[in-house]
């Protein structure tokens, strides 16, 4: 097994359940037809950035740094329109992406994901209700 294969289902593992010991993993991963000495599951542990918590093993994955969606919101959004459960933006040629990251990172339960071409972003709610929520909060952050 490779390394990327091997990490990947320690990933799978701890995220499905309470892993407490190296020897728990050891054992979870015997069980997928994967071997690992201890000294490799320390180093993948280390390499994973896991961290024993009362429930066993989790990944601390750190915070990305950029600005906050307010901020890039009130500076590249320029229309609004809601179409059922969806929620277009509108943003100047080339700038999308960069309000799609921000929504993405601001991690709205309401939102089920976002779609950025070069001006445009779909915002996929799950019913229009929820979309008409989420333009209400958009608009505050352009109407500041």
């Amino acid at each position: 097994m490779n390394k990327n294969y091997r990490q990947s289902q320690i990933l799978r593992i701890i995220r499905t359940r309470n892993v407490h010991t190296q020897e728990d993993l050891a054992s979870q991963l015997k069980t997928r037809g994967i071997p690992a000495a201890q000294v490799t599951l320390s180093r993948d542990i280390r390499d994973l950035g896991l961290v024993k918590t009362q429930e066993g093993y989790r990944q601390i994955v750190p915070e990305q740094a950029g600005p906050s969606l307010a901020t890039v919101a009130a500076e590249i959004l320029q229309d609004i329109r809601v179409a059922q459960n969806l929620v277009v933006l509108k943003t100047a040629p080339g700038h999308a992406s960069s309000l799609a990251i921000a929504m993405d990172q601001a991690d709205w339960s309401e939102v089920v994901g976002t779609i950025a071409g070069d001006d445009t972003i779909l915002v996929v709610t799950p019913d229009p209700d929820t979309a008409r929520s989420v333009r209400d909060k958009l608009m505050y952050f352009v109407a500041e």
